[in-house]
Parts: C-alpha cells; structure tokens; sequence
C-alpha cells in the first residue's frame, strides 16, 4: 500500500508568498518611520527596545514649518479638485453613455488619447498658460490642469452604458428631466465608482509634488508636499527623527481614513469593475 502524499496547490501558495512579500516591503519603510519619529535621534539607525518615547520630534516639526497652513491649502485643493472632477465626468460620461451626436467616437478618442500623456509632459506648457491668465502661486493654478478626468469620464462611462435603458424611459414617464435622471437614476447606481475614483483622486493629489513645486512661490499656497522640502536642506545636517514625524504628520489622514473606511473602499473597488 502506497502511503499518501499531500500536494499543494502551488500556484496558489505562490500567490500567498508573495504577497506576504510585498507587503513586508510595504509595512517596513512605514516601522521605520514610526519607531524613528517617536525616539530620539540617536535612536534612529539603532533598535533598542529601552528606547525612551517622546513626541519631541512632532512639536519641532510642527515649529519648523507652518504646518496648518500647509494642511488647510492641502484640503481646499483636493476637495477643489475632487468636486469638479465629479461634475464635468459625471455630465461628460452621460452624454457619451446615452446621446448620439457628430464627432462623438473622435471626441471620446480624445478623451483616451489624455490617459497616455504623462502630465509631465505639459509642465512647461502648464506654467505659461497659469501665467498669462495672471494664477500664478494660487490653489487655482495647482488644480486647474486636473479638473477634466479622462480617467473618470471613461470609468463613469463604461458604469452608465451598463445601466438599462428602461430606466430613463420609465424616468422620462415619470416627466424627469435628462439632468434629474441623470442625478437620480445614475449618479446613485454608480456610488461605488465614484467612492473608488475619489479615494484615487484624493491619494494622487494629496501627494502631487512636482507641480505645485512649479507653480507656487510662498506659503499661501503650498500644500504639503512642497511644505515638506523645508527639512531636505542639508546645511544644518539632516535629522531623520523630524523628518520621519513631518512625514507621519503629511500622511497621517490619508492612512487614518484608509483604516477607517477600508472595507468600503475594497467594496467599492471591487464593485467598479470595468464591463
């Protein structure tokens, strides 16, 4: 009698290592950031567990630097960004859902064709037009090269073509007009979209840096990211204590929202597949 042998499922224990992997190399940069940023600096190339806790590192960073400042400009851009994102996607993607009308597959083809342009190809292009319409070093001039999404008008509209046309008859009985059934027909059945988009939008332009590096020149309209070179001069040596806890302090809401609403926003990814 032949003794029993187990066998795995190789490609499935694969998958698992490697995922345990990535995610390892994900969680390690943010360990250290938090064991360095709640030590003091000679613990920062050291692990001891007797290391004493201070929060130090936190006021001083908040002292180097006009933090609040930098966090208010932060959230008007990206809740700026966000709302007119969703409005000319969500009017975009419903005429190229539910009309027919000239030039319609070109104008979609161009929609696509801004998906494969880096936007750091317009940098320069950008700054002259931001100059001539006199927006230099304002909130405006950040967010005015993202407002139109091709991202999110082709997301939305791949979502609406899968909605029945039935609905819009039977909104259209109901003596609806195109923007009330477009506002109570299709923008709820499309909520987990739009809950995916913007967890997109909101991660990419909270951490935009390039940019706004370009296009502002004082406080008032800073956000963050840019905020945060003032730690990288090196004439007076660099202390990764502060850093780190400036860095914790930049990416603290994003990571408390993601812990928060995480299962919403997996739900809603998963939900926002592409038919």
């Amino acid at each position: 009698m032949k003794p029993h042998r187990l066998t795995y499922n190789e490609p499935g224990w694969l998958d698992t290592l490697a995922a345990w992997v990535l995610a390892l190399l994900w969680i390690l940069p943010l360990a250290y950031a938090v064991w360095t940023a709640f030590h003091p600096a000679e613990f920062s190339t050291r692990f001891a567990l007797a290391a004493p806790l201070t929060l130090d590192n936190f006021a001083r960073a908040w002292a180097a630097a006009p933090f609040a400042r930098y966090f208010l400009n932060t959230t008007l851009l990206v809740g700026m960004i966000l709302a007119v994102q969703l409005v000319l996607a969500t009017l975009a993607a419903f005429a190229f859902a539910r009309y027919d009308f000239r030039g319609k597959n070109v104008a979609f083809a161009l929609v696509l064709v801004q998906l494969m342009i880096m936007p750091d190809i317009l940098l320069v292009e950008n700054y002259k037009s931001m100059a001539r319409l006199g927006l230099v070093d304002t909130l405006v001039a950040i967010g005015l090269p993202y407002f139109a999404s091709a991202f999110a008008i082709f997301l939305l509209r791949q979502t609406f073509m899968g909605i029945p046309k039935e609905l819009d008859e039977a909104a259209r009985v109901e003596g609806a007009s195109a923007l009330q059934t477009l506002w109570r027909v299709y923008v709820p059945l499309a909520r987990p979209v739009y809950t995916a988009f913007a967890l997109v939008s909101v991660s990419f332009h909270w951490n935009n840096f390039l940019w706004p590096l370009i296009i502002t020149n004082s406080v008032n309209a800073r956000p963050l990211t840019v905020g945060l070179q003032v730690f990288s001069s090196v004439d007076q040596g660099v202390d990764w204590s502060v850093i780190t806890a400036a860095t914790l302090m930049t990416s603290a809401p994003l990571l408390i929202a993601f812990l928060l609403f995480q299962r919403q926003f997996v739900q809603s990814f998963m939900r926002a597949g592409i038919k």
